[in-house]
């Protein structure tokens, strides 16, 4: 009897000892693939607008404070909406870039519009009920699916204001993109809301110092604000306020971007990266080193 026991305790440490040797060597094995996926860079692609774009936007300012290691693209281009940006085979571009995605940990596609979606830009405007939505969550469903990660940025605040306010005529294209990103759950970063209220408390002088070039000594702002086009306008009333598509941004205006202005807002974007996606955190540079 006894010897029985011991025959089968011995079988018993046998088979436990036999897992326990191939659970260590899965995890062995697995290791270096595990670190290897770590060791990884990741990739930012931006996608939007003259106010992300090259010379008029932050997106480079942006690029120059992510680690030397990752990768950062800037595929912005002024004067786009939400509808011209595909029409053009621009997304084309970006959908094969995700394809080719397995040299990266992560990719991450930060898409911004809303300036050139708003009325008045023939072969731009979209409908702000029925066309501007859906083109946001097939761009965020389309990144998902090429298996990278949609970041939804809500358009950069103009800097015009009215009797000491600030006006924010982009604020239902913003309602939508947050709508947006609730609905595809994918991560929201609220550019509007947080360039708008630094935009407010800085006041007219001081936003102006973000501009392409300084103000004018007899600078006098437009009637109307880019993208107000009132129902009644036509012809050159209804033109005063279309922002030329892709046009040089060498005069004075308060939607682009200078140096100063660039540099401003791509910290604040970095600074909504880290807070509302904490993996991004260590992709930066240190504050100094862009």
């Amino acid at each position: 009897m006894t010897s029985n026991l011991n025959t089968g305790s011995r079988r018993h440490f046998a088979r436990a000892a036999a897992a326990l040797a191939l659970s260590t060597a899965a995890l062995v094995a697995a290791a270096p693939v595990a670190m290897a996926a770590e060791n990884k860079p990741v990739r930012f692609i931006l996608v939007g607008d003259s106010t992300m774009a090259s010379n008029s936007g932050y997106g480079d300012a942006l690029c120059a404070r992510i680690s030397r290691s990752d990768t950062c693209i800037n595929l912005a281009k002024g004067g786009r909406s939400s509808g011209s940006f595909r029409a053009e085979g621009r997304w084309d571009e970006v959908q094969g870039l995700l394809r080719g995605s397995a040299a990266y940990r992560a990719t991450y596609v930060l898409i911004q519009f809303g300036h050139n979606d708003q009325p008045g830009k023939p072969g731009r405007s979209t409908d702000l009920a029925t066309e501007f939505p859906v083109n946001m969550a097939r761009y965020a469903q389309e990144v998902k699916a090429l298996g990278g990660v949609p970041v939804l940025v809500t358009p950069l605040t103009r800097r015009t204001f009215k009797t000491g306010v600030l006006e924010n005529n982009l604020l239902p294209w913003a309602d939508v993109v947050r709508k947006v990103a609730a609905q595809e759950n994918a991560p929201l970063l609220d550019l509007n809301a947080k360039s708008h209220a630094a935009v407010q408390a800085m006041g007219q002088d001081e936003a102006d110092t973000l501009a392409v070039v300084p103000r004018p000594a007899d600078y006098l702002a437009p009637a109307l604000l880019p993208g107000a086009v009132p129902a009644t306008a036509t012809g050159a009333s209804a033109a005063a306020a279309t922002e030329p598509q892709g046009a040089a941004k060498t005069a004075f205006d308060r939607t682009h971007l200078g140096a100063k202005g660039a540099a401003y807002f791509a910290r604040m974007v970095e600074a909504e990266m880290k807070a509302v996606i904490p993996a991004v955190a260590g992709q930066f540079r240190a504050e100094g080193q862009q």
